[in-house]
């Protein structure tokens, strides 16, 4: 157990049915509730945001950089010490050099820019290259999944376990579909067609972050995507873990959050899903992604 954590564990809360918020996952879901007024407020008047590119079918918005400005203040305020590694701003090593937050102030930029309500904040933090806090936030529906190393993930005040299918072809999984500017287009076309012949249904809805959240609580039965950057994946990942589910690079390698993929899913569908994707793979990463 991460010491810092367990030195603020005199600050959760008594009600059993509660969330354990601690001292530093309030600190967190306060940052990204903070966040997201601006972020609510602007996506209601999206039509008029000041709209820049940054490659290939990937923006960043006025909104955007505005998002990443609050978290950066309000998570620095709190722990002036931490490092950060963030879409925008990038890394800035701190004084406590084993400590950093990975966020991505607006998961899901083309949806909100295209007045998709379906976008979130994500936040982790990480000490020693662990993710040991995480919070994802989706405002326009007010969920707040979160979770701490070792003590069980919650959206909101609800427990969080994944699914529990254990037929292919009962489960809904979720991807990223690569597009414009991403690599590994011509082999995705293969994985889909391979997972979507076994399975109930597949989704493609634009967030990562919640993609992963949604394993956790048992919405999809799984997710899959390539070349996805930390901030896009370091908080989902101990959501899905933290709720009893399995993550994983595709190949199978232990470092999803800065590997060239990530396989999240329920304890019983990870290995039939992986070799369905596997096939036409290459085992190295060869870019990184944009957000989408």
């Amino acid at each position: 157990m991460w010491s810092a954590c367990a030195a603020e564990a005199g600050a959760r809360e008594s009600n059993s049915m509660a969330a354990p918020r601690s001292a530093i996952l309030n600190v967190m879901t306060a940052a990204a509730q903070k966040a997201a007024r601006s972020l609510v407020r602007d996506f209601g008047e999206v039509e008029q945001l000041q709209v820049s590119r940054k490659g290939p079918a990937d923006f960043v918005s006025s909104a955007d950089v505005a998002a990443e400005k609050v978290l950066k203040t309000e998570l620095k305020k709190a722990r002036p010490d931490y490092g950060f590694l963030m879409e925008e701003s990038g890394a800035a090593t701190g004084k406590d050099k084993e400590t950093r937050w990975v966020v991505d102030p607006l998961d899901g930029t083309t949806n909100f820019l295209h007045g998709v309500p379906h976008w979130s904040i994500s936040i982790a933090l990480e000490h020693g290259k662990e993710i040991v806090a995480a919070v994802v936030y989706d405002p326009v529906k007010d969920e707040m999944f979160l979770a701490e190393k070792g003590q069980g993930a919650f959206v909101n005040n609800r427990r969080m376990r994944v699914s529990g299918r254990s037929n292919m072809d009962a489960a809904m999984i979720a991807t990223g579909m690569p597009f414009k500017g991403r690599p590994s287009s011509p082999t995705y076309s293969q994985e889909l067609e391979r997972v979507s012949a076994e399975v109930a249904a597949v989704r493609r809805f634009g967030s990562a972050a919640l993609d992963l959240a949604y394993v956790a609580m048992g919405r999809y039965d799984g997710f899959w995507e390539w070349y996805l950057s930390p901030w896009d994946s370091a908080a989902g990942l101990l959501l899905v873990t933290e709720a009893g589910g399995f993550v994983t690079e595709v190949g199978g390698g232990k470092n999803p959050v800065y590997g060239d993929s990530i396989l999240a899913t329920n304890q019983h569908l990870h290995t039939q899903l992986g070799k369905l994707i596997r096939p036409a793979r290459p085992t190295a990463r060869s870019a990184s992604a944009p957000d989408t």
